[in-house]
């Protein structure tokens, strides 16, 4: 676990932040970058300088489960471009989210959440806390009053994610945070899709903010990793959780994860732009039935998203007339997107929910949680604009009228 950098200069642009937090350790022979630490343990040449370290009297590593030099770079980064208290990382953004949900819920506990989380954190809340007879409310998720009420009922941890995927709705962070503290409710917020560039969850009042590293941090598609960001007594306890139980980040992916945050804010700054031009131009075609994205004005909670996002991110859905078989004519036609179960890389990725985020799900299932057959995910890479456009016109072309909307 890793906790601010006292020298960290909060008045300093999140840019520069991204570039140098995290960077300022000791080096190996006068690197410029943070070298990658693959040893499994670290010795020392007394007992008495292993036992400092061992019981936290001086700063140092003992083995890479517990800590690493790379992967506390890591931390410090991400712990200060979401300017928490103390961060901590973990192997992927599901072991974030689960170790955070099992180091704070114990049996006979309540936590209160959104229908519309990731298909694996709803699997978490619908199959695996209820084994352990915690008790979940899932409440519609643009309906404020709901959830507040259910928070009013009474729960240990409120669970939330904004914008959702992948149907990127909004709830509004600063409302139900004030809400849950006055009940006594701890505030979880994933982040992943917004990024510290858009949003800033801590700030609107929520006690934890939890990312999929593998996205929009790393931003390339070539590392798997996760993090808790915000108090750092919450972010010991689950540090301790995570260390016992192994699900730690490894050095190389660490590595990885810091060189793509460096350009976090460039890459998110185009992603905002075309995804915004990428929507408006889908509202405008015939074969389109639906666009979700929190930049339009037609947006359920645009208003919101105004308010606490810099941002709307770089992530859209869509839905076609036609239903699945218009999806399985249509996504073939892209030149420019890679087909897969993924987001937030420089290229642009496309797919049906039912094989990227709620794979795990049943058809039932994603039904339930608003998700259409017909929809779409499209996660706008840093291509130029103007291109994707033309991309995705000339596959929506193809599709002949698309007459009847089965959304």
């Amino acid at each position: 676990m890793n906790g601010r950098n006292p020298k960290a200069d909060d008045a300093v642009g999140l840019g520069t932040r991204a570039v140098w937090s995290g960077e300022r350790g000791e080096r190996w022979a006068g690197a410029t970058q943070v070298s990658v630490a693959l040893s499994v343990s670290f010795g020392y040449a007394t007992v008495e300088e292993w036992l400092d370290v061992a019981q936290g009297r001086r700063r140092g590593h003992i083995y890479s489960r517990n800590t690493n030099p790379t992967v506390a770079a890591f931390e410090e980064k991400v712990g200060d471009l979401e300017d928490a208290e103390a961060a901590t990382g973990f192997s992927s953004g599901m072991a974030a989210v689960s170790n955070t949900l099992f180091t704070l819920l114990s049996p006979g506990d309540r936590v209160v959440s959104i229908k519309d989380t990731y298909g694996g954190t709803n699997k978490l809340f619908v199959e695996f806390l209820p084994r352990f007879q915690i008790e979940v409310s899932l409440c519609d998720t643009t309906d404020h009053v709901a959830i507040e009420a259910a928070v009013a009922r009474g729960c240990k941890l409120l669970y939330l994610e904004s914008p959702t995927n992948p149907t990127v709705k909004i709830v509004d962070i600063a409302r139900l945070s004030a809400v849950a503290h006055a009940h006594g409710s701890l505030v979880v917020v994933d982040n992943t899709l917004a990024t510290p560039v858009n949003q800033q969850p801590l700030k609107l009042g929520a006690d934890l903010v939890v990312h999929s590293a593998t996205k929009f941090l790393g931003g390339h598609a070539d590392a798997l990793g996760g993090a808790v960001c915000g108090r750092k007594d919450l972010v010991s306890r689950i540090y301790h959780f995570r260390e016992i139980n192994g699900a730690c980040l490894e050095p190389m992916s660490a590595y990885l994860l810091l060189r793509g945050m460096k350009t976090l804010h460039l890459r998110v700054r185009q992603q905002n732009e075309s995804a915004l031009r990428i929507a408006q131009f889908l509202e405008s075609h015939p074969a389109v039935a639906k666009v979700f994205y929190p930049g339009l004005a037609t947006h359920e909670n645009h208003d919101v998203a105004c308010r606490q996002m810099t941002g709307f991110g770089g992530v859209l859905s869509f839905a076609l007339h036609g239903g699945f078989e218009a999806v399985k004519r249509f996504l073939p036609r892209l030149c420019y997107a890679n087909l897969a179960a993924n987001l937030g890389a420089v290229e642009t990725v496309a797919g049906p929910p039912a094989t990227t985020s709620h794979v795990e799900s049943t058809p039932e299932e994603r039904a339930a949680s608003g998700i259409p057959d017909a929809l779409i995910r499209h996660s706008t890479g840093i291509e130029d604009t103007a291109d994707l456009i033309a991309d995705l016109r000339q596959a929506l072309d193809s599709l002949e009228g698309g007459a009847t909307s089965e959304t």
